[in-house]
């Protein structure tokens, strides 16, 4: 039997359909005869046999990793190939990218973090190992060991597994019970979460959880800030940058301000707004070329810049949310409303020195009070409160930040005699706004409840706010146990 037949035997779908000594056209031909439900199926069983055949190799470029150690000099598993390091020869052997090779290394090496607690190196080619078998429990104070128990049962992928421990990263001196809650709920999320949003979630808990981390590592990435400018061999000018947080947020708020209709931006605008969208999507540049332009503008406009003219009719800004509690204590981060990006108390106290404030008064979940129902469209107060509560597009594993959402009302205005309350909207970008009326697909509530998905075929999908804005309101209870390490 032929590997491929070998692997085609492990797909149910596929079992019975691919003949003996079949090539991968007639494995194609196979699946181009199977209907839809079929294909779905079939790709969904060969991602479980992924990630089995991913769990092998992680724990070979960790053992890789571990043999290929600096301190085993050019006697190393990788150096004796004629690598620099572990992950060149992964990338060698699996012909991925640089980046990918390292991931692999890092989550293989975290992966075999339950066989080695010191810091001493590993032996490398053939060492004798220990007799005595590896404790099921985690050690004391290891909060990584629910990441490696998802990850080898096939809770987590290898992304999520490392956007999660590179998220959280190390926690400081006795704080390792909260850093396991905090990926026990991370691992509970993971299924209906994409691998950015988890990464992003990762990093607003730690923030949440250590403050005084947080200015520290907002204080070491301010440090690396820089801009450079370097001609190339035609004389060509070129320029790199490094940014903050606080800069890097509010560069993206000015670009996406200024290209949200080429973006996808929503599409219920006033008029004049609504005439420059046709303009900028007509426009025959790129989005390259548009930012490079805008650049150009902001920095010859400077300070005397009128926003319209180089905005339109909303001025770009950085927006942030921050928790206020009844007693006015002020929660240790703010979060950009665009982007999510986690930041210190400090730079929100200084935005409202520039800026001001608009109070939005919430319940414990994050829901803000209703407004009524005063008009067909909602008020740009109100849609404020929907970003506060959302965070962008609710659609499950969709990625676009508030500014690019519409805000669909769950009860028909005419129809449902619909209420354009707060509680009664939900932020939906442009495409999946669409897809809502146009597939027959609908989404209902109950009270302050999660938002429901319904589609055509019954099926229903919770709607969830995403988790750095959840987060904000406290909402890091421990979930229930789904699995247990092996005896």
């Amino acid at each position: 039997m032929t590997t491929l037949e070998a692997i085609a035997a492990l797909i149910p779908t596929l079992a019975g359909r691919i003949r003996a000594g079949a090539s991968a056209s007639d494995v194609q031909e196979v699946i181009a005869g199977l209907g839809d439900a079929e294909t779905i199926a079939a790709c969904q069983e060969a991602v479980e046999i992924g990630r089995l055949t991913e769990q092998i190799q992680l724990l070979c470029a960790g053992q890789i990793a571990r043999r290929s150690s600096r301190s085993a000099g050019h006697a190393g598993l990788a150096q004796s190939r004629g690598h620099r390091s572990a992950a060149s020869l992964i990338q060698e052997l699996a012909g991925t990218t640089k980046s990918e090779a390292a991931r692999q290394v890092r989550v293989g090496e975290a992966l075999l973090e339950d066989e080695v607690r010191d810091d001493s190196p590993a032996e490398t080619g053939d060492a004798t190992r220990s007799s005595e078998p590896p404790s099921s429990e985690p050690s004391s104070g290891d909060w990584r060991e629910p990441l490696r128990t998802g990850l080898r049962s096939g809770t987590l992928t290898s992304a999520q597994f490392d956007a999660i421990r590179s998220g959280l990263g190390d926690p400081p001196e006795d704080a390792a019970a909260a850093w396991a809650q905090a990926a026990a709920q991370l691992i509970e999320e993971a299924p209906q979460r994409t691998v950015e949003e988890l990464g992003a979630s990762a990093r607003a808990i730690r923030d949440l959880l250590d403050p005084e981390g947080t200015q520290a590592r907002f204080n070491a990435r301010y440090e690396r800030r820089s801009f450079r400018t370097w001609f190339d061999h035609e004389g060509v000018r070129h320029a790199s940058a490094v940014f903050d947080d606080e800069g890097g947020a509010f560069v993206d708020a000015v670009f996406a301000s200024a290209l949200r209709p080429r973006r996808g931006g929503p599409r219920f605008v006033d008029a004049d707004e609504n005439a420059r969208a046709a303009d900028l999507t007509a426009d025959p540049r790129t989005n390259e070329q548009l930012s490079y332009d805008l650049l150009l503008d902001l920095i010859r406009a400077g300070a005397l810049a009128e926003p319209e003219g180089v905005f339109g009719t909303r001025q770009a800004g950085l927006r942030l949310v921050q928790t206020v509690d009844r007693h006015g204590d002020s929660a240790p981060i703010a979060i950009s409303e665009d982007g999510l990006t986690a930041l210190p108390a400090a730079v929100a106290e200084r935005r409202i020195c520039e800026a001001g404030t608009v109070p939005v008064t919430v319940d414990g979940c994050g829901n803000p009070l209703d407004v009524g129902r005063e008009s067909r469209l909602f008020t740009p107060r109100q849609r404020i409160g929907l970003a506060i509560r959302d965070g962008g597009c609710r659609w499950t594993g969709c990625d676009r930040p508030a500014s690019y959402c519409e805000a669909h009302h769950i009860d028909e205005w005419a129809r449902d005699n619909g209420r354009t309350d707060i509680d009664r909207g939900i932020l939906l970008c442009r495409f999946h706004h669409m897809r809502l009326h146009h597939g027959g697909w609908r989404i209902t509530r109950i009270g302050t409840d999660d938002f429901v998905l319904h589609d055509r075929g019954g099926e229903r999908t919770t709607l969830r706010p995403r988790l750095p804005v959840r987060y904000a309101w406290g909402d890091v209870d421990p979930p229930p146990r789904r699995f247990h390490p092996a005896a």
